[in-house]
């Protein structure tokens, strides 16, 4: 019987991860690097892949299939917007295809996809750029404190 601790909504944790797409290419992994560490329920993780670790033990290997609603969520329509050039901050490099990062007036940033660029108009994506997509999460939970 296993003896170790299970993952739990606050545990802390020392992990490998790999997130691919459904069709295998790989986006990010720490396999053959150093392991991550993350606290359960901060956020460090989207909430669909903290679901996955809850109840695994130290020295689990695991891989999930999900779906988007279970990964990322669904991509948001209301996430995509067309900005006046002319509303964005003076002198922002923008190239279409890109990542653009914005930085509210309280000083918290984000950053919006930029699908098309106009002479007037910019065409942002604030959805997560995994959103809509189905992901293979597979982890190896190294240690559960």
């Amino acid at each position: 019987m296993n003896e170790h601790k299970q993952t739990e909504a606050d545990s802390f944790l020392t992990l490998h991860y790999r997130i691919s797409t459904a069709e295998g290419e790989e986006l990010v992994s720490t396999f053959g690097l150093s392991p991550a560490t993350l606290q359960m329920g901060s956020g460090q993780l989207a909430e669909g892949l903290e679901r996955c670790l809850l109840g695994l033990g130290e020295g689990e290997h695991r891989i999930f299939d999900l779906p988007p609603e279970q990964a990322f969520g669904l991509a948001n329509p209301a996430l995509v917007e067309r900005i006046l050039l002319s509303a964005l901050p003076a002198g922002m490099a923008l190239q279409e295809n890109s990542l653009v990062e914005f930085t509210t007036p309280e000083g918290r940033s984000f950053s919006g996809f930029l699908r098309e660029l106009t002479a007037s108009h910019g065409l942002f994506d604030f959805n997560h750029p995994l959103s809509g997509k189905a992901i293979r999460f597979e982890v190896e939970i190294l240690s559960v404190l």
